[in-house]
């Protein structure tokens, strides 16, 4: 498995492309925003989209989704249903953050714990991780020992808990009776900022000991 990070939005949230190296098949996580810039590294790449994923529903992370899915021609899976309410309300977030306008949008396949999703020869398992939002997913690649975790943790924080229907309790939940029992040498590519380890994670998080 093959990935990059590509930083998009004002809130510099971390999209990322992972793609199968036999296959080249590949899909685009959490895109955020800046879908030209999105098309442009695809490109580069010689890989070809063939899915667009998202964790949850807040506007950095699903801004351009509908935009990408379009230009690739491809369905948009996640994230779980709770966050309905986030992508129908994407308009009004737009307003209430200053960003460009985008229309509300309903994913091709909403997601649930134990699901699985393929590109190419890749599996990445499914895991409902609430908290941060009610609907959020994370993506999970056991042979590549690498998560892809939205904004349910980051390197020595957490995700929010002040937004519409954000729960902490169950964000701590989530981490330490979903994520954490994965192994200490799970790598996680966050929803903003540097990568980290799950081990990392467990003996230096202050939100966590």
């Amino acid at each position: 498995m093959q990935y990059q990070i590509i930083p998009v939005t004002p809130f510099q949230q971390n999209c990322s492309i992972v793609w199968c190296e036999l296959t080249k098949e590949a899909a685009i996580i959490d895109p955020g925003g800046e879908a030209a810039l999105l098309q442009k590294a695809v490109e580069k790449l010689g890989i070809k989209v063939t899915k667009v994923l998202l964790t949850h529903g807040h506007l950095d992370h699903v801004g351009a989704a509908k935009e990408v899915a379009n230009i690739y021609q491809v369905p948009i899976y996640g994230p779980q249903q709770e966050d309905r309410f986030l992508l129908d309300n994407l308009p009004h977030q737009c307003v209430q953050f200053g960003f460009p306008f985008h229309e509300a949008f309903e994913p091709d396949v909403w997601l649930n714990e134990g699901d699985v999703i393929k590109i190419g020869d890749m599996r990445f398992g499914v895991l409902h991780c609430p908290g941060h939002t009610p609907g959020h997913i994370v993506f999970i690649n056991q042979e590549a020992k690498l998560a892809f975790v939205g904004d349910v943790l980051f390197k020595k924080s957490i995700g929010r808990t002040d937004f519409p229907k954000g729960n902490y309790q169950d964000l701590i939940s989530s981490i330490k009776h979903k994520l954490l029992p994965l192994g200490d040498d799970i790598a996680f590519v966050p929803g903003h900022g540097e990568m980290s380890t799950f081990g990392e994670e467990r003996q230096h998080n202050p939100f966590l000991s």
